[in-house]
């Protein structure tokens, strides 16, 4: 690799930095982890619902669907962490071992909440970057045509909430359809307008946001929430509610609808601070 360009040398108060252009080299991290492919959002907009429970009354409600855009830009890996590169955290001894073997070469799966934060500060210290999970609004701006709503029915009786139970439970069967456990090679289930591969496909993506219950009260308008973070929002096909530690969706834990298939991960690279925004000035 022979960089164009010298861009910067030495930033005050960071330690000797150069930075080449599109590349980045910290002193003293000899075998750090590569970065990964990335692709910038930043004109996305898509129908969105807040996840959580929504009661009005005590009534089972859905939530308002709302019109989103990207507030800012932001970059997301194009593709799923790989088995491979979450065994290099595993052989740093900064993840978790998984469960049984697997190709390195195949999308991660097999991997929780908990194990995927762990991957996501292991990444950003290797790399001198800053990656996180996505929340679950930015994954729904990044999935775009690929993002579904998880509502299922608008039925909503007061005087018999099992109607609504029914009807959601009759369109969750006619909606479901077979589908494979077993991770597709890397762009086995295409990409997306954006240029993402395999989302909502048979990988199940952990985001950092938290399960709310949202209550409103008709008669005041008054509405409270309460935020339930050892619960986490994990998306796909469709929305998903799981507990953070767990690895395998069929071993329970889904709170409503059809559980996913397998639960892996991708990440988003944040800029920030003024060694993150200087970058983000040079489309590094």
């Amino acid at each position: 690799m022979r960089p164009k360009s010298v861009v910067a040398s030495g930033l005050a108060g960071l330690g000797l930095l150069v930075l080449f252009q599109g590349y980045a080299f910290l002193p003293g991290r000899p075998g750090a982890a590569e970065e990964p492919p990335l692709v910038r959002i930043e004109a996305a907009r898509v129908e969105y619902r807040s996840p959580g429970e929504f009661r009005s009354g005590g009534t089972p409600v859905n939530g308002p669907l709302v019109g989103i855009a990207a507030e800012r830009p932001f970059e997301i890996m194009q593709r799923q962490v790989t088995r491979g590169e979450y065994q290099a955290c595993v052989a740093a001894a900064a993840c978790r071992p998984l469960a049984g073997p697997g190709e390195p070469e195949l999308p991660l799966v097999g991997v929780s909440w908990l194990d995927a934060a762990d991957y996501a500060a292991w990444l950003s210290r290797e790399t001198g970057r800053s990656y996180r999970l996505p929340s679950d609004r930015e994954w729904a701006l990044a999935a775009g045509s690929r993002y579904r709503d998880d509502v299922y029915t608008e039925v909503s009786d007061p005087a018999d909430p099992a109607k609504r139970w029914l009807a959601s439970y009759e369109a969750m069967a006619a909606d479901r359809e077979p589908l494979e456990s077993r991770p597709r090679p890397v762009g086995g289930f295409g990409r997306n307008e954006h240029g993402l591969l395999d989302l909502a496909g048979n990988v199940w993506e952990w985001t950092s946001t938290c399960f709310v219950r949202f209550r409103s009260d008709p008669e005041t308008g008054a509405v409270s929430a309460h935020e339930n973070c050892g619960v986490r929002i994990a998306q796909g096909r469709h929305r998903a509610y799981m507990t953070d530690f767990i690895r395998d969706p069929k071993a329970g834990a889904c709170s409503v609808g059809v559980p996913p298939a397998n639960l892996g991960l991708r990440l988003v690279r944040e800029a920030s601070g003024p060694l993150g925004r200087l970058r983000a000035r040079l489309g590094a």
